[in-house]
């Protein structure tokens, strides 16, 4: 399950340029784009639409707080109006409440509305969210913003799997700022080197396969780990 989500997440990329491309999702909100931007974060941070483009939006988002884009990128965003502070402060505060919503989605509503054949809400994300949980445990709900899809699915998993309000509330809290506010410092600031403006497009692509990382990781370990076990029964 993991190559099929690890493919269908870097597919997105190929989306670009789109509904999937940063600069033109806010240039779309145009003058609403702080807003726009707050409610894609909402969503995407437990609210069962896992397939937004959070990290390189956010990426984007500080760039352009720092007046850093050119070109065709600074025509589209020309409105958007967005600055440093309002963004550290209000991009958490989407997250933190996105991932509550989703936890109290799944405490009661549960996972009934995962589908196998389902477009969005696909059971194998549910079913990967949930072994990524029972591997880490609650530190799975920080680990899981940096993973696209795992972080929209993780809250809904941990009020499924009743894990208690005030630890997945700590823990929330925690991964919204360091991941919110820390991809949004980080655009803001590699903005300032003019290397940056000229490679928007290849950074989009590294910032999705380095998210993508600990999927490819954790089915390495179980294709090797899948690997020895045959060998294992081969030999008996």
């Amino acid at each position: 399950m993991i190559d099929t989500l690890l493919a269908e997440t870097t597919s997105n990329v190929a989306l670009m340029p789109g509904f999937m491309d940063p600069f033109n999702l806010i240039g779309y909100f145009g003058p609403a784009a702080f807003w726009g931007l707050l409610v894609v974060i909402l969503i995407e941070s437990g609210v069962l639409f896992p397939v937004l483009p959070g990290d390189s939006l956010l990426f984007v988002a500080g760039l352009i707080a720092a007046g850093s884009q050119s070109g065709e990128h600074a025509e589209k965003v020309a409105d958007s109006g967005l600055t440093l502070w309002p963004l550290l402060i209000g991009v958490p505060i989407a997250g933190i409440i996105g991932g509550q919503i989703g936890y109290w989605i799944g405490r009661y509503v549960g996972t009934s509305m995962f589908k196998p054949d389902a477009r969005f809400l696909k059971q194998r994300y549910l079913d990967e969210a949930h072994l990524f949980f029972e591997k880490h445990g609650p530190i799975m709900i920080f680990l899981a913003r940096f993973v696209p899809i795992v972080r929209t699915l993780a809250p809904i998993v941990a009020g499924a799997a009743r894990m208690k309000f005030a630890i997945f509330t700590i823990y929330n809290v925690v991964g919204a700022i360091v991941w919110g506010a820390g991809i949004v410092l980080l655009g803001y600031w590699l903005g300032q080197f003019e290397i940056v403006q000229k490679l928007i497009e290849p950074i989009f692509i590294v910032i999705v396969l380095v998210s993508v990382l600990p999927m490819v990781f954790e089915w390495l370990r179980r294709r090797r780990n899948g690997k020895n076990e045959d060998d294992a029964i081969a030999a008996e």
